[in-house]
């Protein structure tokens, strides 16, 4: 090697040298809960239903009415 190429493991060392180490914040949550865990009202199923329902209809129904 050259004069000023080093060792890639010398070149880490000298960069990390004069840094502390510094701990990472505690990110730890609360209790999470996600969707697929989450109970559902009747109301909420009524209502994903109704979005589907409508959803299907403009992308299926309309375009095979003006067919």
């Amino acid at each position: 090697m050259s004069d000023h190429q080093s060792a890639p493991s010398e070149r880490r060392d000298a960069e990390e040298e004069g840094f502390e180490h510094q701990e990472a914040e505690d990110t730890t949550a609360g209790e999470r809960s996600t969707a697929p865990q989450s109970a559902f009202a009747v109301q909420q199923v009524a209502i994903g239903f109704a979005v589907l329902f409508v959803g299907l209809v403009v992308t299926f129904g309309i375009p095979l009415a003006l067919a």
